[in-house]
Parts: C-alpha cells; sequence; structure tokens
C-alpha cells in the first residue's frame, strides 16, 4: 500500500492547504510520496524546511518528493536544484490533483501568482487529529509591509463566496466539529473583490444564522486598521463568537510601524483593546510581533514592551527579525542579531505575566470548554484549562474555574 505524507510548515492557511492536499491525493497515489508545503515568512523558516527536505531524502530514498507552498512559490530554483526533489510546485498549482500524479509534468510548475483573480473553495471531510475545523475565507494581500514577502507567494487578496463558506461549514458541523475557525492571509480584507462588498462581519452575522447549529466561531486574526462594525457588534451581542481576537501587530512603536508600512499606530491597538474589553469582559488579546526590527533603539523596543502591558496581550507570537531577500526592509540598519533574540525573549516574558494576571480573573467563573485530545481544553476566550475527568476529544461542556495549575485554569465540570 502506499503512503502519503504531508509535512506542513508555518500558519494555519498552510495546515488548511495540507489537508486539501492529503484528501485529494490520499488514495490516488502510485508510489510512496511526500508533499513538503513550505513557509516564507522568515529566512529561518526557509532554513527549517530545507533541512527537513535533505533529512527526509536522505532516509527515504523511495519516496517521491513534492515541494510546494510560499517558498516555492517565490524561489522554486532553489528547492528544484536540491537533489531527490522530483516536483516543485506553486500556490495555486499544488491543490491541484493532476499536477501529482501527471507523469508528464514539468518539474517545476509556479505560476504568476499575481495573475489569479479568484481563489477556489476547497471541500475538506474531516480534519485528522483536530478538535476544531479551520476554513479558508480569503487569500493574498493587497497591502505592502516591508518586512513582508507573503503577497509574492500569496498574490493580491481574493476573498471566497458567501454561499460557499457556509455550504463547508455547515458540513464540517454534520461531521461533528463544535468550533470553526475562520482563515486566510488578511481575513479582514474580505469582501472587498466580491459583489455588493460584503465585510467580513456581516459575512460571519449572516454564517452564524445558516448553520444555527454551528456553536462556536472564531478568527484566526484581525487588522485593527480593517475591523468592522458588525465585528465589535458580534463581540458584545453574540455569545457563538469567541472573543479571542489575535492582532496582527507586529510594534508598538510608531516610528517602527511607520517604517514597517503598517495601517495602525499604538494608540490605535490600545484603543481597539479597550473598547473590546469594555463590549466583552471575556476578551483576551493574542498578537503577533516582530523584534528587533531595522532601526529599532532601545527606546523604541521599550514602547513595544510597554504596549503588551497596556493592551493586556497574553497569547504572544513573538520571533526576532529576519532578512527577507527582496524586501525594502533589508535594506534598512539592521539590528544586531543577538539583540534581536533578546528582545524577542524579553517579549514572550512579558506576555507570559500577562496570561498569569488574566488566568486570576476567571477564578471562580463557569465558561465553556471544548476538549482537546490531550486530556486538557480550550475556553471560549482560548484559555488552557484542565480537565478533572476523561472526556472524548472534541466535547464541548460547561465547567466551573477552581484555581490555576502551571499556566492552566483548573476545572470542574458543572
Amino acid at each position: 500500500m502506499t503512503k502519503l505524507e504531508v509535512v506542513t510548515f508555518g500558519c494555519r492557511l498552510n495546515a488548511f492547504e495540507s489537508e486539501v492536499i492529503r484528501e485529494k491525493l490520499g488514495s490516488n497515489i502510485e508510489e510512496n510520496t511526500v508533499v513538503f508545503n513550505t513557509c516564507a515568512v522568515t529566512k529561518e523558516a526557509e532554513r527549517q524546511a530545507k533541512q527537513a527536505i535533505r533529512k527526509f531524502i536522505r532516509e527515504n530514498p523511495d519516496y517521491k518528493v513534492v515541494v510546494t507552498g510560499c517558498a516555492a512559490q517565490i524561489a522554486p530554483q532553489k528547492y528544484s536544484d536540491i537533489e531527490g526533489v522530483d516536483l516543485v510546485l506553486g500556490n495555486e498549482e499544488k491543490l491541484d490533483k493532476a499536477n501529482y500524479l501527471n507523469t508528464e509534468t514539468e518539474k517545476v510548475l509556479v505560476n504568476d501568482i499575481m495573475s489569479v483573480k479568484e481563489t477556489a473553495s476547497h471541500l475538506i471531510k474531516s480534519f485528522d487529529g483536530k478538535t476544531r475545523g479551520f476554513i479558508q475565507v480569503q487569500n493574498g494581500c493587497d497591502h505592502r509591509c516591508t518586512f513582508c514577502i507573503i503577497p509574492y507567494g500569496r498574490g493580491n487578496s481574493r476573498s471566497i463566496p458567501m454561499g460557499e463558506i457556509v455550504h463547508q461549514v455547515k458540513h464540517l458541523v454534520e461531521q461533528g466539529f463544535k468550533e470553526i475557525v475562520l482563515t486566510g492571509v488578511d481575513i479582514t480584507s474580505y469582501g472587498k473583490d466580491l459583489p455588493g462588498n460584503p465585510n467580513l462581519g456581516q459575512m460571519m452575522k449572516r454564517l452564524l444564522k445558516l448553520v444555527p447549529d454551528l456553536p462556536r466561531l472564531r478568527l484566526s486574526s484581525v487588522d485593527v486598521a480593517e475591523i468592522d462594525d458588525d465585528i465589535m457588534d458580534m463581540l458584545a451581542n453574540e455569545p457563538r463568537f469567541m472573543p479571542h481576537l489575535h492582532i496582527s501587530l507586529q510594534a508598538g512603536d510608531n516610528m517602527i510601524l511607520k517604517r514597517m508600512k503598517r495601517r495602525h499606530t499604538r494608540e490605535d491597538v490600545i484603543e481597539f483593546c479597550k473598547k473590546a474589553k469594555q463590549l466583552n469582559n471575556k476578551v483576551i488579546f493574542g498578537a503577533d510581533i516582530i523584534a528587533g526590527f531595522p532601526t529599532e533603539t532601545d527606546e523604541m523596543f521599550e514602547n513595544t514592551s510597554k504596549l503588551i502591558v497596556e493592551a493586556q496581550i497574553s497569547h504572544l507570537h513573538s520571533f526576532p527579525y529576519s532578512e527577507r531577500e527582496g524586501t525594502p526592509a533589508a535594506k534598512m540598519p539592521q539590528v544586531e542579531k543577538q539583540v534581536r533574540k533578546r528582545r524577542a525573549e524579553v517579549l514572550r516574558e512579558l506576555a507570559k505575566l500577562e496570561l498569569e494576571k488574566r488566568l486570576k480573573e476567571f477564578v471562580g467563573m463557569e465558561m465553556s470548554v471544548l476538549v482537546e485530545a490531550d486530556g486538557t481544553g480550550k475556553t471560549e476566550n482560548f484559555l488552557p484549562v484542565i480537565l478533572q475527568e476523561s472526556y472524548t476529544s472534541g466535547t464541548l461542556l460547561n465547567v466551573v474555574i477552581t484555581g490555576i495549575q502551571d499556566g492552566f485554569l483548573v476545572s470542574k465540570s458543572i
């Protein structure tokens, strides 16, 4: 029996697309095949992918090796030159089953991603080993942040029509999923290319109305420069919309944000978080932050550090700035690499302290918990919970929070 392995690097959208690849190929492959779905967000991400590819080829010489994803889209030659790689596919080509099965296919099949005007909808029957389902609602990005190469890997912003999203969510709910996460590259730009220009909040309201059996709907990330009034209204009035907002922040100093070509200020972020907290006191904030962006001084970094506390950010994805060839930021005066690493660690420690504060706020409260595969769970605002009894993964239950233990809430079922 032939084997298929899909190795995923990077974002939730890549994870979603890996499931599409796994399902499309499934029983169709005629030889042992591995697909590396790469990420290009940092130079380190590319290094890790290349290392994993070479290691796999050494240990599994009998496998057909396919490389795809953003890194392959942007620089296909880098991967086709690796001895043992059989096929390199672009981000659009990777979702077409025929490209894997046609023996006449050229070794490199990567077209101009900027010419793609629509994003196809892909229905997934289930998510292997996952307690929540992910639905792609948008792809690509129209913005050109100075540090980011991703638009050249994903193309311009394209939205999935609302009807297709509803169809997919209904299907996953029928499969037993209690929580759906909406994902994309820049999901708060949703709808600008669709007839009538519906915004993300309008689409979500319509989705929840048409799929009444869906208990939980979550966003993978938000951009405060594009957040709409409908989302804020849902935060206040829609209990099925989960109060966990992961902000595409990147920095907390206004000069650095300007040099990044971000469209928000630190004041915008503080105001957004303050308003969200007033609308729903259960809301928890996460963020992405780049530490040691070119030209970042100690004072500028201090502004970012302060923002973690001021905006109460407790779930942080902080990583040292990594130069990307072809981006304006790579030509700016660079911060020493050790300084970048140290600053990223400082931010993580600050977020850890914020998480401890947030955990204390919920002791004694009733919460809803989605059970994970490891016997823990996640509350509606994505706080980790230790469960006192054994439950099937994917079960939704109500608990009372009785205490805190090693960064987890401790619960008792009601």
